[in-house]
């Protein structure tokens, strides 16, 4: 039997969410919420909660720079996204590695306060004189987002020597946040960005306006935390005898069958997973559009008609897919990917041999998640149920979750990431390295912080933004669904580029560079 819709969501989703969360149950379109799997995670990993909260590395460069520090955090607010947590496994390890650590907090809206007190992250009551006065004793303080503008400015005019001593870590990518911004960048210590595009883009907006900067900007990417790399099987500090990476791939095994028999998945069902705030910037309904163009340009063979399209193709192998996928990466360029070169490119693998493992019928399934999410606009959220109530079929493939910092179930029970980030694309993408660590392919857009991170037709597929990406993102799933060892292939090199560079270790060791610039001498 497939899962149950749930009566209650989380008591942490606000006044505001729970707008979203009635919309959703009044909803005829509205078929199934799942998880947080939360105690499913404990019950299957046997490692509690307690223990997630990391372990410092007491020999390294960035222990010995933090010990006995005072550090002073602004988080812009308490959402389950990329910036707030961030910030808080950022604080985490600052007090795992002996330092003091004051939060102040711009906005207490949105799910982690309890998380926070659980790591005994000190909260500031105040975010106006108060948490000046702490951040003046400080050594240093770093601000997680341009929407922290307003308290830097407002603790300069407090406090005029305090730029000095502020780094600031700014993870958007859009004009509107350079423009909240501008009067201040010049004033602070350092800019520190999540990706190069990013970083060109800010350093290209200060020229224009002739804003001069009192240092060279630092670049410190975002990463996969030890918890996470914990379960996905990757080497960190929380392995132990008993937990060693090969007994946490077999306990990631065992999640993943829970997990989807909960979802009421079947073993060939391919899930789809987009985790994000709700809203069209993240482009979750240019992802619907294209699984039901997908729906009904593909309809799903059954048995007779898989095993008659292999008899066909027999000797073609699946080491032949791979074969193909180097060729194509030898031959793309390096510049940005347009429709037709996409069109193209794709149009090669359609003529692939289906994978030949069985003929049992197979279907696409797309979990969206973050329902209750901060972040979320409701008016999109409707936009989307309204389409799902047009397309019955497609709306009985969708799948939601509610926002939740449990994640390490959702990326086991998944076979393939989607990151379709419209505009500027997304200015980093967490989740995007978080779903390689765990062996995900990603389909993501051909823009921002994705198309650094994914290789093209090496740990992922990309595509363009908007409407004329939708076709060309249907035929990837479809590519996808119908190889299951390219899926593996491409899952696997992800998972490798995610081991050579954006592990903890990767990113504090970015940080060594920041903190050696701009703490206040001893």
């Amino acid at each position: 039997m497939r899962g149950k819709p749930k009566a209650k969501m989380n008591n942490e989703i606000s006044d505001s969410e729970d707008q979203e969360q009635e919309i959703l149950h009044t909803n005829s379109t509205y078929r199934l919420l799942v998880g947080p799997f939360g105690s499913v995670e404990d019950r299957v990993l046997e490692w509690s909660p307690e223990k997630r909260s990391g372990t410092c590395d007491r020999k390294g460069h960035f222990a010995r720079l933090v010990w006995s520090r005072r550090l002073v955090l602004v988080f812009h607010e308490l959402s389950m996204t990329g910036a707030p947590i961030s910030m808080m496994e950022l604080a985490t390890e600052l007090l795992s590695c002996g330092a003091t650590v004051s939060a102040v907090v711009l906005s207490k809206k949105g799910g982690l306060a309890s998380e926070l007190a659980r790591r005994r992250i000190k909260v500031l009551e105040d975010g106006a004189d108060l948490s000046f006065k702490t951040a003046m004793k400080a050594d240093l303080v770093i601000a997680g987002s341009a929407v922290c503008a307003s308290w830097i400015d407002q603790y300069i005019a407090h406090f005029p020597a305090g730029g000095s001593q502020i780094a600031w870590w700014i993870m958007e990518n859009r004009r509107e946040y350079f423009d909240r911004s501008k009067l201040v960048l010049h004033r602070v210590k350092m800019l520190i960005f999540l990706s190069e595009l990013q970083s060109k883009q800010w350093l290209t907006w200060c020229q224009e306006e002739n804003i001069k900067l009192r240092s060279q900007p630092a670049l410190v990417p975002l990463a996969v935390s030890d918890e996470l790399a914990f379960v996905a099987g990757i080497p960190c500090s929380l392995n132990t005898p008993s937990s060693s990476p090969e007994k946490m791939l077999e306990k990631r095994q065992l999640l993943r069958d829970a997990v989807r028999k909960e979802m009421g998945l079947k073993d060939n069902d391919m899930l789809v997973m987009s985790l994000s705030s709700i809203n069209a910037g993240k482009g979750q309904l240019f992802l619907l559009e294209a699984a039901h163009l997908f729906i009904d340009q593909y309809p799903l063979q059954t048995g007779s008609e898989v095993k008659k399209s292999l008899d066909i193709r027999h000797d073609h192998s699946t080491l032949g897919v791979k074969h193909h996928l180097r060729g194509l990466v030898l031959k793309s360029s390096n510049g940005d990917l347009s429709s037709r070169d996409l069109r193209t490119r794709n149009s090669h693998r359609r003529k692939m041999l289906f994978d030949s493992r069985g003929t049992e019928e197979q279907a696409l399934k797309v979990l969206i998640g973050s329902v209750g999410s901060k972040s979320n606009k409701i008016s999109y959220v409707k936009e989307i149920l309204r389409f799902l109530s047009q397309h019955a079929k497609l709306s009985e493939s969708v799948l939601w979750t509610p926002t939740t910092t449990h994640v390490a179930s959702l990326y086991s029970s998944a076979d393939v990431y989607v990151m379709n980030s419209q505009g500027l694309g997304e200015t980093f993408g967490r989740v995007t390295v978080e779903a390689m660590a765990f062996g995900l392919p990603v389909l993501g857009t051909d823009a921002g912080g994705t198309k650094e991170i994914v290789d093209h037709n090496v740990t992922g597929l990309l595509h363009p933004m908007g409407h004329p990406g939708t076709q060309v993102l249907a035929e990837n799933l479809r590519f996808l669904l119908k190889n299951p060892s390219a899926r593996k292939q491409m899952g696997m090199e992800g998972r490798k580029k995610v081991e050579r560079n954006y592990l903890k270790k990767h990113m504090y060791k970015r940080f060594v560079e920041v903190l050696t610039r701009c703490m206040r001498s001893r």
